[in-house]
């Protein structure tokens, strides 16, 4: 375990001393909500730490009874029992403490996009892609986040060609970052008389939402076109021109929104736009910085295959980390707690191995 930041550790604690003082001061309005934000950052690590020390001079006042010969001696074995317990916690406060000190991923609290697009597999494809909305849709649910399509493209036989939806709460980017990639499944198609197993795709974006301060947009590199939207299956033919395309001309992206309100159909292919520009800035800053991008969970490439949901055999296998788990069905309902808590710990391991290389 790499050693902990005493200094970093004690300047913490005082700050978090000074602004409890701050706030039963009964500052303004405005004041106390920043103190307060500061404050719930810094609680975590500030309880772990305060634990750590706690078990620091249990530990200390232990091996004191053992070394003095005039402790009575059933205290002393007491004592020695005792010890290795109180080591194992100090280890675990210690790794937890070095995990809540890594250095944080700035969009990690922000709400997220989530792109999903049908892949190889044609009708199948567009199906397994409605699957995957559902799932992450019942995952945000269980976490009380809130679900809007901001564009949808149906396939001919069910699911979607493509689907974009924002997911809105605290830390969603943080929980579902590592779900970008190609996700593969195997199963029977409903319309396959055989039997016969086929495998298809479908393609997983998330992009952390970007609010106008992250990312700015001019109007001069921007052309926003209006086009004729029509109602599912070419019924109910809107005609008026309320569809938006947005083409951002510096870096040929290309946003369209088609919903009954054109202005509605403006704010939102901005919303996904400004998400866009966002993360390839995002990519391009984690490429310069080499030493940091050999420690994330595979390597962001949008086109790595890192999930196959096997239907046949109920199994789900993320090749990144080499996880299998036989609970395809309760995954495929939004219980992916344990993938993404899986991912997550390996990612904290590369930081902490990375930062314990940094040391030596």
């Amino acid at each position: 375990m790499a050693q902990l930041p005493v200094e970093k550790m004690r300047e913490l604690e005082r700050r978090f001393g000074e602004i409890e003082a701050r706030m039963s001061a009964g500052p303004p309005a405005d004041v106390y909500v920043k103190l307060a934000s500061e404050y719930s950052e810094l609680q975590p690590v500030v309880g772990k730490i305060r634990e750590y020390q706690k078990a620091q001079a249990e530990a200390t006042d232990l091996e004191a009874m053992l070394a003095d010969k005039s402790v009575d001696r059933e205290m002393r074995d007491l004592a020695e029992i005792e010890l290795p317990d109180v080591k194992d916690r100090l280890d675990a406060l210690g790794k937890d403490i070095q995990i809540l000190l890594l250095p944080k991923d700035a969009a990690d609290e922000k709400s997220a996009i989530l792109e999903i697009r049908a892949g190889t597999g044609g009708s199948e494809a567009a199906l397994f892609a409605g699957d995957l909305f559902r799932m992450y849709e019942r995952f945000a649910a269980a976490h009380n986040w809130k679900v809007e399509v901001l564009s949808a493209s149906e396939g001919d036989a069910g699911g979607f060609k493509e689907i974009i939806a924002t997911i809105s709460g605290r830390g969603v980017f943080s929980r579902l970052k590592f779900e970008s990639g190609v996700h593969r499944v195997q199963r029977v198609p409903e319309t396959e008389a055989s039997g016969r197993i086929h495998t298809s795709a479908a393609t997983v974006a998330v992009l952390p939402e970007a609010e106008e301060i992250d990312i700015e947009i001019r109007a001069e590199d921007i052309r926003i076109d209006t086009m004729r939207s029509s109602g599912a299956g070419g019924q109910h033919v809107n005609t008026t021109d309320s569809a938006v395309r947005i083409t951002h001309l510096p870096t040929g992206i290309v946003v369209t929104s088609s919903e009954k309100s054109q202005h509605q159909n403006r704010a939102k292919a901005m919303q996904v736009l400004r998400a866009r520009l966002y993360d390839a800035e995002r990519q391009r800053s984690d490429s310069e910085r080499s030493a940091e991008r050999k420690s994330q969970v595979g390597s962001g490439d949008r086109s790595e295959r890192i999930r196959t949901y096997n239907f046949p055999q109920g199994r789900v296998t993320d090749h990144r980390i080499n996880l299998t788990l036989y609970k395809l069905d309760r995954m495929m309902m939004g219980e992916i707690d344990e993938v993404v808590d899986a991912l997550l710990s390996d990612y904290q391991a590369g930081q902490l191995a990375q930062l314990g290389e940094q040391q030596l």
